[in-house]
């Protein structure tokens, strides 16, 4: 199957003239990056920071210019606060820091973005707030209409920003916020019948901003035409309520569909946002917070693909092992006519046919659970693998036959689902709790 113009994300007149200006790249979080890696012609050297924070995520705004967004895991104790801070693209050094940004105390990993009209957007806990690119001053501030977690934060094609609380089943309808980027003012909110986990994923067709939310028990498309936003009746269920399954997070769009798994209201997710403020506790929650544990559900992972236009569903159980969870989305490689899903709490990584039927063509022993990233013109795949030393590693994976073209001991104990970013010079800056890094292939 051939790429066409509208497979791969594009630059985004929503955002600054970047390849990673945000998370996953782009607003279809295709998490592509053009070029190659070629990670089995290089050797592979390790920048590992350990700041004791929960590192979310690095976007990039003009080349060599990096930043890196997130809370800090305050758990218990004194109260959480979000952070941006910008670095050196080699060294990792800091080079302008935010002040402290209020998340009404909330513990959860937001998002950054660097915007059309240069400045840096995070969106942290029930906070928003707009920095100087150069300094990372304030310029402003705003409380979101609702005093929960917010995960995802994404620049439409006009400029505006939409954010989205995180509520689970039984938690009550989701409220999508439009924003004014300038002045930070709510433009608009609407709430959804029913709460929804994942992050947001945008397309835009025909002059259109269609923002897709995954809820509870179905997928939800808002159409954002002329800067009036409405839940359109286009829908899909992917889920009955009582299932053997849970909740999905993010969409991949790509290839006119979207592409999810389910599974990811894993315990440790369930007991932050059980918990209000969010991931706050009196005493230490300890194991209680690991994706490790075992599935409340006892189905197996699925990846689901969506029709974009209809809304139809397939679905696969690429493993089919009982009780699968995940804490990450998959990805789509058009070019190549393949998916990427996996298994965190059982392990296995598959690629999967998807031209017709959806068919592995072969498994990987491996655990995964961040946001990866892929080179589609070398076919490489770039995701982690957390071991059974409890060690997390990077591995560069061929696309076509699931061979490990590299393997790199990132130093970090701690693997979680954030993202992996594409830098420009053959690396990938990593991020988790506790530790961030740099992996460069030389």
């Amino acid at each position: 199957m051939k790429q066409t113009p509208l497979d791969r994300d594009q630059h985004s007149a929503g955002y600054w003239q970047s390849p990673w200006p945000v998370e996953c790249g782009g607003n279809r979080r295709q998490k592509a990056r053009t070029g190659r890696l070629d990670a089995a012609k290089g050797t592979a050297e390790v920048t590992l920071v350990e700041n004791d924070r929960w590192n979310v995520m690095a976007i990039r705004r003009d080349p060599d210019e990096w930043y890196l967004g997130g809370t800090t895991p305050a758990f218990t104790g004194p109260p959480p606060f979000g952070w941006v801070t910008r670095f050196d693209p080699f060294s990792l050094q800091p080079t302008a820091e935010s002040p402290r940004l209020p998340c009404g105390d909330h513990v959860w990993c937001g998002a950054i973005l660097a915007h059309k009209d240069g400045s840096i957007m995070s969106v942290n806990g029930s906070f928003l707030h707009r920095l100087d690119p150069n300094d990372l001053s304030v310029i402003n501030e705003l409380e979101l209409p609702v005093d929960r977690a917010h995960n995802g934060l994404l620049s439409l094609s006009d400029g505006t920003l939409v954010t989205k609380d995180l509520r689970l089943e039984g938690q009550g309808g989701t409220t999508i916020t439009f924003i004014d980027p300038h002045g930070l003012e709510v433009i608009e909110t609407l709430v959804l019948p029913e709460g929804s986990m994942g992050r947001i994923a945008s397309d835009f067709q025909n002059g259109v901003d269609s923002v897709f939310v995954p809820g509870t028990e179905h997928i939800w498309r808002i159409d954002v035409d002329n800067k009036k936003a409405a839940i359109s009746d286009w829908t899909c269920r992917y889920r009955e309520p009582g299932s053997d399954w849970g909740l999905a997070w993010d969409s991949c769009i790509s290839d006119g569909h979207l592409w999810l798994m389910d599974c990811g209201d894993v315990e440790g997710v369930r007991a932050i946002h059980h918990q209000l403020p969010n991931g706050r506790f009196e005493k230490p929650a300890g194991k209680l917070l690991s994706w490790q544990r075992p599935a409340p559900w006892k189905g197996a992972q699925r990846l689901l693909r969506v029709d974009q236009s209809y809304g139809s569903v397939q679905s696969i159980e690429p493993f089919g092992n009982p009780g699968g969870g995940i804490i990450a989305p998959p990805v789509h490689v058009p070019e190549l006519s393949l998916a990427f899903a996996w298994d965190s709490i059982n392990g296995g990584l598959a690629g999967i046919s998807t031209n017709e039927t959806l068919e592995p063509v072969w498994h990987l022993d491996i655990r995964p659970s961040m946001q990866p990233v892929v080179f589609p013109e070398s076919g490489e795949l770039i995701i982690n693998d957390f071991t059974r030393d409890q060690t997390d590693d990077i591995v560069v994976v061929n696309m076509t036959d699931g061979e490990v073209l590299s393997r790199v001991h990132t130093g970090s104990r701690i693997a979680n689902g954030m993202f992996l970013s594409a830098g420009d010079h053959r690396d990938i800056y990593y991020c988790s709790t506790l530790s961030w890094g740099r992996i460069a292939w030389i």
